[in-house]
């Protein structure tokens, strides 16, 4: 399809070019002097057709002097009168070998851009051979079948793809156009197994005599059908935020260095001390006055979005998660006893109480750091399934899949569920609590070990989304923190 439009566009300017050349409607014939110069150094260009008749070939000039022009002496063009000893024809057929070659380098440039845009577009094709060539064997090129599955493959495809475009951009301004491209392209790619990914349903269909018959239409999946639009959509929305911090009233200083506009302010290093636990990540700058109403007003606004955005991809990924199968590996290392999990204390607050709140437990335990809510959380989750297994213990050997059917029908004044349900509430508080944390054991243990290439789509699409939104927001953040400091020292 693409050179059928090169073709098109080519033919379509050499007609314009032929209905301008009017001067030989009306009886113009060249010179036979600059017709053979013509012929002689103008070869004839591949896929441009050569106009029978008195029209020119038209080629490329790679130098500034055109095949076109005839000698000219050099005492000839001394004074205006000179000229009007040029014959009538010589003069018409000069202009038009002027216009001729102006059109010829016009006509080249595109031709090369054309030329490129095709290059592009192949290696692009062979780009994307190889990138589905790995999905199918698994990143395992060597065809020994040490792949993983391709569910997998495409998790860790959409991971590293946003450290790729992301990994670098620690700053509150727009996407280079260059990575902006590269994201959704690939992304486009990688999306694409998406739309195999179909169910089929029954639709109603009549025919001409009246019959009715039931008939089934393929559609998405539901949990596709109904995600995979709206990760979309959370990702126009970040790119878009990021692109609105073009104009800003604030910049960037480097570790130990002022910023190179550096005429606005000095570095605020000497009024605002930055932890060193993220040395690496830019200092963010204010005017000595602190930012204007307006840039504190625009920055508000795309926080309180970058937010929303941020809690709508953490539900889409924690809802795909929790629709993922538990694997038999996980479910083996679970402990004996929920209560040598969590520990002795938390486990007589979880039974102790009448009514369990998670809130205040959490303000009890003073949770210090993000590795101890990690490990909090994987010994909560660890303890909830042991006491939702034990509350199914009246089954012989359940599955898990039988566990998860069998749930409905546990007493719901049974210990065990009791504490399997505080549990879970306690577990959605800590995440509440702490939205930067890490994947727990359970959820990596899911991710490695699952097979449903829509589901790793969709988890690794959102984790990839909300973490971003995490990172605007905390940037934005930063220069708030920045701007009260030079505010309350004016």
């Amino acid at each position: 399809m693409a050179i059928c439009r090169v073709e098109s566009c080519n033919l379509g300017k050499i007609e314009d070019l032929s209905n301008s050349d009017g001067n030989y409607d009306l009886g113009y014939q060249p010179s036979p002097s600059f017709v053979d110069q013509n012929d002689q150094s103008i070869p004839e260009t591949p896929g441009y057709s050569t106009l029978s008749g008195e029209s020119f070939v038209y080629g490329r000039t790679c130098s500034e002097t055109s095949a076109f022009s005839d000698p000219i002496d050099d005492h000839s063009c001394c004074s205006e009168a000179s000229t009007s000893h040029w014959p009538p024809t010589r003069s018409m057929a000069q202009n038009q070998a002027v216009l001729s070659r102006l059109g010829t380098k016009q006509q080249g440039n595109e031709d090369e851009k054309q030329l490129d845009y095709l290059e592009s577009l192949e290696l692009e094709l062979e780009m994307m051979k190889d990138r589905f060539a790995k999905l199918l064997l698994g990143e395992d090129m060597s065809g020994t079948g040490k792949g993983v599955c391709t569910a997998v493959t495409i998790s860790n495809a959409i991971t590293n793809l946003y450290a790729t475009v992301f990994g670098q951009n620690l700053r509150l301004e727009p996407l280079n156009p260059e990575k902006k491209a590269l994201w959704k392209r690939e992304m486009d790619c990688l999306l694409s197994v998406c739309d195999y990914i179909v169910e089929f349903t029954s639709k109603s269909q009549n025919l001409s005599n009246g019959t009715a018959l039931e008939v089934m239409k393929s559609r998405p999946r539901s949990d596709i059908y109904v995600n995979l639009p709206a990760l979309r959509k959370l990702d126009a929305m970040l790119i878009e935020i990021l692109d609105s911090f073009e104009d800003r009233e604030f910049w960037y200083a480097e570790d130990g260095s002022v910023s190179s506009n550096s005429s606005r302010t000095g570095s605020f290093r000497r009024v605002v001390k930055r932890n060193d636990e993220k040395w690496w990540v830019p200092v963010p700058c204010v005017p000595p006055c602190g930012l204007s109403e307006k840039a504190r007003k625009h920055l508000r606004h795309k926080r309180d979005c970058a937010n929303q955005i941020h809690k709508a991809a953490m539900a889409i990924n924690s809802g795909v998660l929790a629709e993922m199968e538990i694997p038999d590996s996980y479910v083996a290392s679970l402990p004996k006893s929920g209560r040598a999990s969590i520990g002795e204390s938390i486990y007589r607050f979880m039974l102790g109480t009448e009514k369990f709140c998670p809130d205040y437990l959490l303000d009890c335990l003073s949770v210090a750091s993000e590795h101890e809510a990690l490990e909090l959380a994987d010994s909560v989750e660890a303890s909830m399934y042991t006491w939702r297994r034990k509350a199914c213990i009246k089954h012989s050997k359940p599955s898990w899949g039988m566990v998860k059917e069998l749930m409905s029908d546990v007493d719901l004044s049974d210990k065990n569920h009791i504490l399997a349900e505080r549990a879970e509430s306690l577990l959605f508080a800590l995440k509440q609590r702490y939205p930067e944390l890490s994947q727990t054991s359970l959820d990596t243990c899911k991710i490695q070990h699952n097979r449903d290439v829509g589901q790793a789509t969709l988890e690794s699409y959102s984790r990839v989304l909300e973490g971003l939104a995490f990172n605007i927001v905390a940037w934005i953040e930063d220069v708030f923190f920045v701007d009260r400091a030079v505010t309350r020292q004016e």
